[in-house]
């Protein structure tokens, strides 16, 4: 690990840089070590004897787009600083690959804690493993959004951070098209997915909501929150902002509730749920505090909620399409591979009593 250390944190001339730039993290020798390392990004801890901060790089052989994805991040919670999100704080970052071999940030070291997944479930620290502390966990995190989609992008430098209007109109293209790529990045031919055609259908000819503009998260789940240590639920940091950007923010609670209990269905069943499905509300409840703490109109909130399961599906087909072509374990494919039906399933059976 210290020679994969070394390529991916060089000491000498990151401590050159950090002392231009970070100078809050202290002066003293710099130590560095692995917090996580995945495919898309590699997370390391400084520590020069003061308050340690943490560094985000793309791997030694990065995928496509990693390292603009990683100044997009920093760029995003630069612009954040001045704001009330929750988020690490972004120190600087670097887009000179000679300092690293890659471009990178360095940003607040989080105090709490994540969840995590593990055996198909996602794992909550005690005592937010049960009720009635882990009813709360969802509610703080949509406090966190209604935090950020009230951020005036504009003023805080982020008006050219996405494309310029028609998001609502350009989503089922993106997302369809993103399903599609698979066949030519993989070589994945692809499969029938039953309830695919009918929720496509169904939002191209749905009418559109009047569109709000302001900041995606793009990924919310808690996975990507960061939590304080104890009692009563506290949302200490939304983290991971890969897919960040400008749009209609009413996407991200429809993420978000995607697989929560559904007052309209009560007996639906969750296979696939990574949360405990009884200790959450329901996804209107935390749709309607939302939309009483954004100003939204909740009678939209169902276009939101079946675009994001369609954005879901089109998206977690990768995994299965990687595992096809041998670059993830098949038993993750089959994983990931149950979810997509699921997804696509439930959604068209919604789309059916709704109609």
């Amino acid at each position: 690990m210290e020679a994969d250390l070394d390529k991916l944190a060089p000491i000498g001339p990151l401590t050159e840089w950090l002392d231009v730039h970070v100078p809050e993290l202290g002066k003293g020798p710099l130590r560095t070590s692995l917090l996580s390392g995945g495919t898309s990004n590699v997370v390391l801890t400084l520590d020069r004897g003061e308050k340690p901060m943490v560094m985000r790089r793309p791997p030694e052989v990065p995928p496509p787009g990693a390292e603009k994805g990683v100044l997009r991040e920093a760029r995003i919670l630069t612009a954040l600083n001045g704001t009330d999100v929750p988020h690490p704080v972004c120190y600087g970052s670097c887009p000179d690959d000679s300092v690293v071999g890659a471009p990178f940030y360095v940003m607040e070291k989080v105090e709490g804690w994540a969840p995590n997944l593990r055996d198909e479930k996602i794992h909550n620290e005690p005592p937010f493993d049960r009720m009635p502390y882990e009813y709360g966990i969802p509610f703080v995190i949509v406090d966190g959004l209604v935090k950020l989609a009230n951020v005036d992008y504009e003023a805080i430098g982020l008006g050219d951070y996405g494309k310029p209007g028609r998001f609502l109109e350009r989503q089922v293209d993106r997302w369809a098209g993103q399903l599609a790529s698979y066949k030519e990045r993989y070589g994945y031919e692809g499969r029938k997915l039953e309830g695919y055609a009918l929720t496509e259908q169904w939002l191209r000819s749905s009418t559109l909501p009047e569109e709000v503009r302001g900041i995606i998260h793009g990924d919310v789940g808690t996975p990507n929150m960061m939590f304080r240590h104890g009692p009563p639920a506290r949302l200490a940091a939304m983290i991971d902002w890969e897919l960040s950007t400008i749009g209609d923010p009413m996407i991200d609670i429809g993420w978000f509730t995607g697989s929560m209990r559904d007052e309209e269905n009560p007996g639906r069943e969750f296979a696939t749920a990574l949360n405990n499905p009884e200790h959450f509300p329901t996804k209107q409840e935390l749709a309607r505090y939302y939309c009483a703490g954004t100003g939204r109109n909740i009678g939209d909130f169902r276009w939101f909620s079946i675009l994001s399961r369609f954005k879901s599906g089109c998206l977690l087909e990768y995994k299965v399409a990687q595992a096809e072509a041998g670059i993830l374990p098949k038993e993750t494919g089959r994983f990931f591979a149950r979810i997509v039906e699921n997804v696509f399933k439930e959604t068209a059976a919604e789309i059916r009593r709704i109609s």
